[in-house]
């Protein structure tokens, strides 16, 4: 058989860049996509092929997967990991910023699964990997727009793994914790900008200071870390539904399985609170 075909998505930089790296490292053809281009200028050296992709953009990603599938006539594995946090109180944000959440995170990850599937199902196999979070399981205050989308991935993956199984088509769900990505400080900037002069000021100057604590490594996960998971997916013969991924992952599921909501809710304040200083 010829080398399997892996698409990646949002490659440009942390865990999908790690992710494209990665498995072309271990024999996978990678067509890795983003916005900025400019930015996966470092994974041509390594032989993966790099195509512009918005994933808000229907003709984009039309013309991504027709790319590959006019090149390699197949694709085995599609990692959806594009996707932003946009965080502030869902009184102060608007509805459009909503929008744009769930576009990107949720619409964008669905879209290019649609149009993936038909040649897998044609072929028989193939891998859907989504990038969810244990934020699709768990909650922080000022991130009601984020966290709904992440918790939309993890109902979409579930149904949709039934779904495709009689087709030999596997859906898995990567779930990090905090990752060492410029994720972090992005969304605490963009909650300032949003909260941080009104009414939820106190809470905003916390979240933020958590959220830009991810960029740290000493709490949280390298991004290649992560891209391992999501080659573990890739190549196993039986994937797991879902890889929690990262430092407290775990622990974090655990707790929101076991806990009563008030409790844990408890839990996330303090949490919060210690991590914030």
């Amino acid at each position: 058989m010829s080398q399997p075909v892996a698409i990646v998505t949002g490659a440009s930089t942390g865990i999908g860049f790690e992710s494209a790296k990665l498995l072309s490292a271990n024999g996978f053809t990678v067509y890795a996509g983003a916005r900025r281009v400019d930015r996966m200028e470092p994974l041509k050296a390594q032989g993966i092929k790099v195509l512009a992709l918005d994933v808000t953009d229907d003709a984009s990603m039309q013309g991504m997967v027709a790319v590959v599938l006019a090149e390699q006539g197949r694709i085995d594995v599609l990692v959806n990991n594009a996707g932003f946090g946009s965080f502030g109180s869902l009184e102060e944000m608007e509805l459009a910023e909503g929008r744009r959440q769930f576009d990107v995170n949720v619409f964008g990850l669905a879209r290019m699964t649609q149009l993936v599937l038909p040649a897998m199902r044609a072929a028989g196999r193939g891998r859907i990997i989504n990038i969810s979070s244990i934020g699709g399981k768990f909650y922080e205050p000022l991130g009601t727009w984020y966290h709904a989308t992440k918790f939309a991935v993890e109902g979409l993956s579930d149904a949709l793994r039934l779904e495709l199984k009689p087709y030999g088509i596997s859906v898995c769900i990567i779930e990090p914790a905090s990752t060492v990505t410029e994720w972090g400080g992005i969304a605490a900037e963009g909650l300032l900008a949003s909260s941080g002069g009104g009414p939820y000021a106190a809470q905003a100057r916390q979240m933020a200071a958590v959220l830009a604590s991810t960029e740290r490594t000493a709490t949280s996960t390298r991004p290649g870390v992560v891209a391992g998971a999501v080659l573990q997916a890739a190549t196993v013969a039986r994937p797991r539904t879902r890889y929690p991924v990262g430092r407290g992952a775990r622990a974090i599921t655990a707790l929101r399985r076991l806990l009563p909501d008030r409790v844990y809710d408890l839990a996330v304040t303090a949490v919060l609170k210690r991590i914030a200083g």
